[in-house]
């Protein structure tokens, strides 16, 4: 890339700005964050809609008798929710967000960071409503296809916000302000199935009820300023500044303010982004960009985001106990992520990685021993109430575990890694990547819980093992490095210092302990 010198020379001195946490850059992510309630209600709410007799009834009356059938004993256990349009149903939505997030890349680029939240809330307020009074599938379908450009706008823009607004010594923390929000989603989302279930039209509720933090997204986001580097990058640099100053908290920012533009003037050389980030020098982040949010869907906690109250109906749990389940499981999922936001800064990215694939490895095979003794092929037994309350508390150890580690540093570690010249690519990646395979995940599911049977559970723990050997191999620690300056990480990494060029990991490294004259 042509100014490649320059780049480098104006990351040496970041670590010596100063870094303050001030009130400004806290309230201006908690607003963004809130991109990730739109998210969370949604991965919590279909779930319970979807094991509620009357929606089944009015859009899905097949599957109602489906079930129906299967609770008299006259179908596999493991088969009685598989029907293909009711997965389309859930995955309709992360396959618009796979396409939203490609189209989402160019408008956080070129019309800034909020932009694309405001976007983002306005398609979820629209898709929420249609929802709410749909009056058959297609009008259900369409909502679904607009609540999902909203989730890909919200998953495209704010991690790269967050990462852009935080400190280097609290990244971790403020990134993962968005997860907190997915979690509180999900936990609210499965609050309201609870009190709704019993009503002829609660399922309206459930559905209509995602407007209201789609609308609270679209009116914080007007108040909220870009960051610093979005308004750099559209020549608002004037305002840039102002905003530079009212992160860092002091009028002192002019060497990190210029060192900004240079970068900038780097990063716009860059044409083609998309080209750029798949040239040899950009080959971690595009690898890890990629991996991750693979890895992240393949854990296996869609099954229970999505299909809880599905999957605790079909082993055997009643209607009212699999709805209060998922209750249960997203608070375990809220308590964890809030004990990932302080850790991770302190104990480091690759740890909790490590630790929540070993944990999430055992659960998953606990889970399928015990529905294989109790199940076993064909699908006929129950649980007694000593081995659901057993099964429920293994799973809700599996929740703990991702939401420590493989749920918030899905998100954070892509956002964190790439440089701006190829940032809203690297994270469009991210976004699409991880939306394809929940699409994936989602629409399968069923039909493989239905095939496999608890050989499924055996599947999902294969490859968090696969997942975690990839991350004790290849994921070098970002903790406290500034996100201008992660070429360091790349120069010293056993692996990929092959692909990071000589005079970066030179510059770089030369700088660890003093400032550049």
């Amino acid at each position: 890339m042509a100014g490649g010198g320059a780049y480098v020379h104006h990351i040496k001195s970041r670590n010596y700005y100063e870094d303050k946490v001030t009130t400004y850059v806290l309230v201006s992510c908690f607003v963004a964050a809130m991109g990730g309630l739109l998210f969370g209600y949604d991965l919590g709410i279909t779930g319970g809609v979807t094991s509620m007799d009357p929606f089944l009834l009015k859009f899905f009356p097949s599957v109602y008798k489906q079930v129906k059938d299967g609770l008299k004993g006259h179908k596999c256990t493991y088969c009685k929710y598989n029907n293909e349009l009711l997965t389309l149903f859930t995955s309709s939505l992360y396959l618009a967000a796979l396409i939203a997030s490609l189209f989402a890349s160019n408008t956080t680029r070129i019309l800034g960071r909020k932009t694309s939240m405001f976007l983002g809330g306005l398609f979820f307020l629209v898709g929420a409503l249609l929802n709410g009074f749909a009056i058959n599938v297609h009008m259900l379908i369409v909502g679904r296809l607009l609540l999902g450009f909203g989730v890909g706008y919200c998953n495209q823009s704010v991690p790269v916000y967050l990462s852009e607004m935080a400190p280097p010594n609290i990244r971790g923390a403020l990134n993962m302000g968005f997860q907190m929000m997915i979690t509180i989603g999900i936990l609210i989302a499965n609050f309201i199935n609870y009190l709704t279930a019993e009503h002829e039209h609660g399922w309206r509720i459930s559905l209509g009820v995602g407007a209201a933090p789609a609308l609270l997204l679209c009116v914080a986001s007007l108040f909220l300023g870009d960051t610093p580097n979005s308004m750099i990058e559209r020549g608002e640099y004037g305002q840039a500044k102002i905003i530079l100053q009212k992160i860092r908290g002091t009028q002192k920012v002019d060497d990190e303010f210029q060192d900004l533009i240079d970068l900038i003037e780097v990063a716009r050389q860059v044409v083609h982004p998309w080209k750029t980030i798949t040239q040899h020098k950009y080959r971690p982040q595009l690898t890890l960009c990629s991996l991750i949010p693979c890895f992240q869907q393949l854990t296996g906690i869609n099954v229970i985001m999505f299909y809880a109250p599905l999957l605790f109906q079909t082993l055997g749990f009643g209607g009212d106990a699999s709805l209060m389940s998922a209750v249960i499981t997203g608070s375990v999922n809220v308590i964890a992520t809030i004990i990932s936001i302080f850790s991770v800064d302190k104990f480091g990215r690759r740890i909790l990685f490590l630790e929540g694939g070993i944990q999430m490895f055992l659960c998953q095979i606990s889970v399928g021993l015990m529905i294989a003794m109790k199940f076993g092929v064909k699908g006929e037994g129950s649980f007694s109430k000593g081995e659901a309350d057993l099964l429920l508390f293994i799973i809700c150890l599996f929740v703990a575990a991702y939401a420590w580690s493989w749920g918030p540093l899905g998100w954070l570690v892509p956002s964190e890694i790439c440089p701006l010249e190829v940032r809203s690519a690297g994270q469009a990646i991210n976004v699409a990547v991880n939306m394809f395979f929940t699409f994936a995940i989602a629409q399968v599911f069923l039909s493989m819980l239905c095939h496999f049977k608890f050989g499924l559970f055996f599947i999902f723990a294969g490859l968090v093992t696969v997942m975690t050997i990839f991350v004790a191999l290849l994921l070098p620690e970002t903790k406290n490095v500034p996100i201008e300056e992660m070429n360091r990480v790349w120069g010293t990494h056993w692996f990929w210092r092959r692909f990071v060029p000589e005079d970066v990991v030179a510059s770089d490294s030369g700088h660890n302990h003093k400032p550049s004259p």
